[in-house]
């Protein structure tokens, strides 16, 4: 190292020591390996059944805090793994489950009843990541009322519950295939990213963006790669490889006490992926035509593959490896108060 180091910065030594000309000429001349994500974790649903190693189901029928119909089950005719895809199923049915999941804080509070049931599966107690790229090619359901997210949640609360400890949504898409005023042709092809923060409701927030402008065709009925990239202070949407959306940490806040001196909070702790499908809810019911088609269910949402890299280069904040790819759009704020 020193007779390479020798020879870059002073050539004349080349002379006086020919033996170090070749060593200083490949050392001067190589090229470090770029910055890359390498997974740490992922799943490709090559099974039979659901790997229990990796997820865990949710069962409750409260609704999910968005007044959604559903009951989520831990049942084959929900959740299943087959030919190399999971499927989460939402179907019409009368069902009637506990309440709260078992992680809630109220979940000994009784039972209830619904007519629908679907599927909801997350890494919660088994795996969580702080900072990352994370990735699923989705097949999403298309109808008024339908709801598929893949999406975030703190491990621990660090900050408080909800929103203060923070909520990254990677994807979400609601009423797809439907007429829409505002959409390009008419027909609502728009996922969205967001992230929830700020302080308990009523001070609850968020920012979101739709895919307006990535002109992804057709979300529903065909295969798309769903992507989030998270370092220190800077978080960023993809859609099949094109991003849509770019949030800093100016953008957010936590009201929580324990963010003093933090100037990432919330978004700088582990979170676990959350992967659902959600039959109607305050959000597709105030979007698009409003209300609720019963004819857009059973519905399926499928997932071919979902992978976690990691910068392992960089892995305190993860920056290294981020894309650069240019973005010029605004986030928007709350469209609907109650809608959060």
């Amino acid at each position: 190292m020193t007779g390479t180091f020798l020879f870059c910065v002073r050539p004349v030594l080349a002379v006086l020591a020919p033996a170090l000309l070749g060593a200083g000429l490949a050392a001067c001349g190589a090229k470090s390996e770029p910055p890359r994500w390498e997974t740490v974790w992922s799943d490709d649903f090559d099974g039979d059944t659901l790997d229990r190693t990796k997820w865990r189901a949710e069962v409750s029928c409260w609704g999910g805090g968005n007044n959604e119909r559903q009951c989520y089950t831990d049942r084959p005719e929900n959740i299943s793994v087959e030919g190399g895809v999971l499927k989460l199923r939402a179907r019409p049915e009368v069902y009637t489950g506990p309440l709260y999941p078992s992680h809630h804080k109220d979940a000994r509070q009784g039972e209830a009843t619904r007519a629908y049931t679907s599927g909801k599966i997350m890494t919660r107690g088994l795996a969580s990541w702080r900072y990352g790229r994370f990735s699923a090619r989705i097949k999403l359901p298309a109808g008024q009322g339908a709801w598929p997210a893949f999406w975030m949640m703190p491990a621990d609360d660090f900050y408080g519950p909800w929103p203060l400890s923070g909520e990254i949504d990677i994807m979400e898409a609601v009423n797809l295939e439907t007429p829409c005023a505002e959409c390009v042709g008419g027909v609502e092809r728009r996922s969205s990213g967001a992230l929830h923060f700020g302080g308990l409701a009523p001070e609850n927030t968020y920012l979101h963006l739709k895919t307006d402008k990535t002109k992804v065709e057709g979300p529903a009925n065909e295969w798309h790669v769903f992507t989030l990239e998270w370092g220190e202070g800077v978080i960023q949407w993809f859609v099949d490889g094109k991003i849509f959306m770019r949030l800093k940490s100016d953008d957010w806040h936590t009201a929580s006490l324990k963010a003093k001196g933090r100037p990432f909070a919330p978004f700088d702790q582990p979170f676990y992926l959350i992967l659902n499908l959600a039959v109607g809810g305050n959000l597709p019911e105030k979007s698009n035509q409003g209300g609720f088609d019963d004819a857009a269910f059973p519905a399926e949402m499928l997932v071919d593959w979902v992978r976690v890299e990691q910068c392992t280069d960089d892995i305190e904040t993860g920056l290294a490896c981020l894309s650069k790819q240019e973005w010029s759009g605004e986030p928007q704020g709350p469209w609907e108060k109650d809608q959060l």
